[in-house]
């Protein structure tokens, strides 16, 4: 609670009202790649946490190697018991996930993880349950250094491919409403070196400085922070 002093020694105190949200998705949601900030959702959650922000709950509930399918059977069941959220639907929730449906599985031109067919019907299932429940905002994926492929020694990830899974989940969300954080035209625009820099030596994941970047094009993304901010209502107190 935060109380101003007037010039007139009369005081104006204001009231605020904290959201309940949750960042469900894959890796990018879990903050793995960022042993000294726990990724991007725990940046902002630590900076939330603090005596002068407007003191928002966010929940972490990202999995490593999540697909839309997964996140989609687990969405609203996460949340039901968890603290400030029992028995509560969230004020809002946060998705990332579609860049492990995109990769390619063996080599490099093997079939895609999840056809982009049946891609395309589960991200529209997903953002259709989602926006049932409350408001919803969608962070699309970072691009990858193709130059590091395969991940984990069969996984072979491209831009071509997480062009098109994005451009889905991204006119998805569109045609819905939903705000898209387009991080792969983003993260792109900088520059090839600027990617690398900003990417763990897997090619795939953020690095410490690069959640650092995510976590500012969050702040950035005009629709997330009008939806955070505090709308203060003053009261007049003798």
């Amino acid at each position: 609670m935060q109380v101003l002093a007037a010039s007139s020694n009369r005081s104006y105190r204001a009231t605020v009202n904290p959201r309940k949200i949750v960042a469900l998705g894959d890796s990018l949601v879990y903050g793995f790649g960022d042993p000294v900030g726990g990724g991007w959702v725990e940046r902002l959650r630590r900076e939330w946490m603090m005596p002068s922000s407007a003191g928002h709950v966010l929940y972490n509930l990202g999995v490593r190697g999540d697909r839309v399918c997964q996140v989609l059977e687990r969405l609203e069941n996460e949340f039901r018991y968890r603290g400030e959220l029992k028995n509560r639907l969230p004020d809002a929730i946060i998705l990332s996930v579609g860049v492990n449906d995109s990769a390619r599985l063996g080599r490099p031109n093997g079939r895609n993880f999840t056809d982009f067919n049946t891609f395309t019907a589960e991200i529209a299932q997903l953002l259709d349950c989602a926006q049932a429940l409350c408001p919803v905002f969608f962070v699309g994926m970072v691009p990858v250094n193709e130059t590091q492929m395969p991940f984990s020694d069969c996984l072979y990830f491209n831009h071509a491919d997480q062009y098109r899974y994005k451009e889905v989940t991204r006119q998805g969300c569109e045609q819905r409403q939903i705000p898209y954080l387009d991080l792969f035209e983003l993260w792109r625009d900088r520059g090839e070196a600027w990617r690398q820099a900003h990417l763990c030596d897997d090619g795939l994941h953020p690095n410490v400085t690069g959640y650092q970047s995510l976590l500012q094009d969050i702040q950035n993304w005009d629709v997330f922070t009008g939806f955070t901010s505090v709308s203060e209502s003053w009261r007049h107190t003798a």
